[in-house]
């Protein structure tokens, strides 16, 4: 009786070694090995800066050979613009890409990205805006992993009527928010707070007579149909830095060989996106131009009178900063010298 009881075990083990090397090279437990994220991303599907983290969610998934899976949720869908970075640090969503500027206060030292630089292109302001978060760590990202930041091309001045000297501008009302606001407000301008997508209808009905933003809104949100004069005011042209992160616990979850594939791709995105960003600048200058609206430059001497006008922006983030205990003056000279290092690369 002894005996067969042990023949029985014996076959007993060797039918569930059998079944265990079967099932562990099948399909369905390769399936259950496939690492599921979601992606928030506030653009909408359309927009080429959406295409453009798209492409880096399909690049994530190539290189890995399938065993990462992105579900990418555009415009804001999953959670929205100004939620998104709480999203991915409440795991709401696994990665999120969104504006620092949406929740202006949180991110204080990122903020020196933001001034009026004189960025006079998006894959600059993208470089810079990468290298500083990569340079200061800020204490401001410790809740996340922060895998690249890039920024738009030069808010520019677009108006109904034309501005050529400070003067002109001189009690308008300009469509603008946040830094932008101040920018404005600086200039001698009034600014007027509200969203993109209300802003075509606003200067359609002369409620502003004009709006700060990257030449890309001129074909983009059709606001060249509603404006007239473009004022290239690059020499003071801010941008807006734009995070693109993940949730601290999925990315200690990943294996490193997958961390070290997200990290190359996120290096390699940066200039994606920066070119991305000056192809639809491209494309609103165009535009702008095909409609017979009219681009003015500033003149060398008007351009420093402009310049003069924001450096007490600059002054106020310092003493903002040193109230904090935080290296404002370091980041801004940082950011300074990274414009003229990547201008000379990216004419």
């Amino acid at each position: 009786m002894k005996r067969i009881f042990t023949k029985v075990g014996l076959a007993i083990f060797v039918i569930s070694l059998f079944s265990f090397l079967l099932l562990g090279s099948s399909p369905a437990t390769a399936k259950t090995k496939t690492i599921e994220l979601s992606y928030s991303i506030f653009f909408p599907a359309a927009h080429g800066q959406c295409k453009a983290a798209m492409s880096w969610a399909k690049e994530i998934e190539k290189r890995t050979k399938g065993r990462v899976k992105i579900t990418v949720y555009p415009g804001g869908t999953l959670t929205p613009a100004r939620q998104c970075y709480d999203g991915v640090v409440k795991g709401i969503s696994d990665i999120g890409n969104s504006c620092f500027a949406y929740t202006r206060g949180r991110f204080p030292l990122m903020e020196a990205v933001d001034l009026p630089n004189g960025y006079p292109n998006g894959r600059v302001a993208s470089k810079v805006a990468n290298e500083i978060a990569k340079m200061f760590k800020p204490k401001e990202l410790s809740d996340v992993k922060v895998l690249y930041i890039h920024g738009h091309g030069p808010g520019l001045l677009h108006t109904k009527t034309p501005v050529r000297k400070l003067e002109d501008l001189k009690g308008m009302k300009i469509r603008s928010t946040g830094l932008a606001a101040k920018i404005i407000k600086a200039l001698g301008g009034v600014p007027v707070a509200m969203s993109q997508g209300e802003t075509y209808e606003a200067l359609q009905k002369g409620v502003v007579n004009g709006t700060l933003s990257p030449m890309e809104v001129l074909k983009g949100w059709k606001q060249a149909e509603v404006i007239k004069y473009t004022t290239d005011c690059k020499q003071i042209g801010y941008t807006t830095a734009m995070f693109v992160v993940m949730n601290k616990k999925k990315w200690a979850s990943l294996p490193k060989d997958i961390q070290k594939i997200f990290e190359e791709v996120s290096e390699e995105w940066v200039e994606v996106h920066g070119q991305t960003w000056d192809q639809i600048d491209a494309e609103g200058r165009k535009y702008t131009l095909a409609r017979g609206n009219k681009i003015i430059e500033l003149t060398p001497k008007e351009a420093k009178r402009w310049i003069e006008k924001v450096k007490p922006l600059k002054t106020a983030y310092i003493a903002k900063m040193q109230k904090k205990g935080l290296p404002g003056k370091k980041a801004l000279a940082e950011v300074e010298a990274l414009i003229k290092k990547y201008s000379k690369m990216y004419k």
